[in-house]
C-alpha cells in the first residue's frame, strides 16, 4: 500500500483535517509505540494541528517525551480496529497493538510506522504551549509531514466518489456507531 501514499502540500494540510473524520492519534518513543482513538484533534492553523490527549492516556506520555505526534484519518475498512484502539489501554494492555488487529506500513520519513488503512498521515512537532497542555490536555502541533492514500486524496482534495468504500472515513456517533462520509457536493465558482 505505500506505493499509493503520495507527499502533499504542507500548506494545505488545512483541508484535510477540516473534514472531522474520527481520528487516530499515534506517539513513539524509544521504539515504543501507541495509536489510539480521539475525538478532539482538528485544524488550528493552515499548516498546524491539534489534539486533546488526558494526562491518563498512555499516548499522552509518549507525546511529551518524543515532542511528536501522529494524525490519521482511518477508512471504514479498519472499523473493528479503530474501536479497538479507541477502547482498549495500553496502561491495562501491554499487546493493545497486537490485540487490535492493526496492520502496520514502514513510509520514509515518519517517527513510527503507519497503521494500514487510513487515508491520510500527518506528523507534528509539538509547540510547546504548556499552560494549554497541563490546563486543558491539547497539545499544539506544526506539521512536519503529510501523506495520503492517492486513492481518496490527491491534487490537495478529497475524491470520495471514486474512492473504495473501504476507505471512506468514519464520524464517530457514540457506542460503536458510526456514519461514513457521503456524497461530493462542489459550487465551482468558489473553488480552485
Amino acid at each position: 500500500m505505500s506505493e499509493l501514499l503520495q507527499e502533499q502540500d504542507i500548506a494545505k494540510s488545512y483541508r484535510i483535517l477540516g473534514l472531522g473524520a474520527t481520528t487516530l492519534v499515534g506517539a513513539a518513543h524509544n521504539g515504543d509505540v501507541n495509536y489510539m482513538a480521539a475525538a478532539w484533534a482538528g485544524v488550528s492553523d493552515f499548516d498546524k494541528g491539534y489534539v486533546v490527549v488526558a494526562k491518563d492516556h498512555y499516548t499522552r506520555k509518549l507525546i511529551e517525551k518524543s515532542g511528536r505526534f501522529l494524525l490519521c484519518y482511518p477508512g471504514a475498512g479498519i472499523v473493528e480496529t479503530v474501536m479497538k484502539l479507541g477502547t482498549v489501554s495500553k496502561n491495562d494492555e501491554s499487546k493493545k497493538l497486537e490485540l487490535s488487529g492493526a496492520q502496520f506500513i514502514e513510509q520514509e520519513g515518519f517517527s513510527l510506522p503507519l497503521i494500514k488503512g487510513c487515508s491520510a498521515y500527518l506528523e507534528y512537532e509539538v509547540i510547546k504551549e504548556p499552560h494549554m497542555e497541563d490546563e486543558y490536555d491539547m497539545f499544539f502541533g506544526k506539521c512536519l509531514r503529510v501523506v495520503t492514500d492517492s486513492r481518496v486524496y490527491r491534487d490537495n482534495h478529497w475524491h470520495f466518489d471514486s474512492a473504495p468504500d473501504e476507505l471512506r472515513t468514519l464520524h464517530y456517533v457514540a457506542g460503536g456507531h458510526f456514519y461514513t462520509i457521503g456524497k461530493e457536493l462542489v459550487l465551482p465558482q468558489y473553488g480552485d
